[in-house]
């Protein structure tokens, strides 16, 4: 039975490669995944002011927090 043998340079780009990847597959999906939840987080909030609107503003973001 051949054994193949695993050399550095072959640890080394295999490294580079899935980095790359990585870098290329993470970042797009992260910031989509942050869009979603920055947009469910602000209705959120809103929905909360709405509910609270006759209350003073200090009492509000007590509440319901910063819009931002």
């Amino acid at each position: 039975m051949a054994q193949n043998v695993i050399t550095r340079k072959n640890l080394v780009s295999s490294l580079v490669i899935g980095l790359i990847v990585g870098i290329i597959i993470g970042a797009p999906l992260g910031w989509l995944v942050h869009q979603f939840f920055a947009e469910q987080r602000l209705a959120q909030t809103l929905i909360c002011r709405e509910k609270n609107r006759d209350l003073p503003e200090a009492q509000v973001q007590s509440i319901c927090g910063s819009r931002f």
